[in-house]
Parts: structure tokens; C-alpha cells; sequence
């Protein structure tokens, strides 16, 4: 009986840390999933705020082109934050 006690608490131990990775593995797949969402944001807004600032690329920004781009992402960043925001409301209110 006492072998099968010891296989038993085996088994439990085995699950838990079988859990706890699985947790941990999911956490990390979260994290990677933010930062890809993040980036590829990012490359949206440059893409968008270079097509409406840049003219033509020179070896410098002039003072014009380095103000659009600017304010293009810190209106993009607003918006976001705005959307962010207003979906957050709506959930909790949901709840």
C-alpha cells in the first residue's frame, strides 16, 4: 500500500508542476503577444505619419516635417488611449 501512496503523491506533484509551467508558458505567450501588438503598432504609426509629413526624403528633417511627425503620433497616441479607455468603461459597465 505504501508504494502506491508514494506513485499517488508522485502523480499530485507532477500535476502541480505540470500547472505551474503551463501558467507560466501562458503568461509568457501574453507578454510576446503585447509586445507584438505594440510593434506592430508602432510600425503603423510610422508608416501613416511619414506618408502624410515627409514630402521628400533629404539627409535632414527640417523643422516642418519633424513637427508633423510629432504631433501625427502623439495624435495616434491620444486616440488610442481614447479608444482604450472608452472600451474599459463599456466592460465595466457590462459587468
Amino acid at each position: 500500500m505504501s508504494e502506491f501512496s508514494s506513485v499517488s503523491s508522485f502523480d499530485v506533484g507532477d500535476n502541480n508542476k505540470s500547472s505551474a509551467a503551463s501558467s507560466e508558458l501562458e503568461e509568457f505567450i501574453m507578454v510576446e503577444k503585447q509586445k507584438a501588438q505594440f510593434n506592430a503598432q508602432i510600425h503603423e504609426f510610422s508608416g501613416l505619419c511619414w506618408d502624410k509629413c515627409i514630402d521628400k526624403p533629404g539627409n535632414k528633417l527640417d523643422g516642418r516635417s519633424e513637427t508633423c511627425l510629432v504631433n501625427c503620433v502623439n495624435r495616434f497616441i491620444d486616440v488610442s488611449l481614447l479608444i482604450t479607455n472608452r472600451f474599459t468603461q463599456m466592460l465595466q459597465k457590462n459587468m
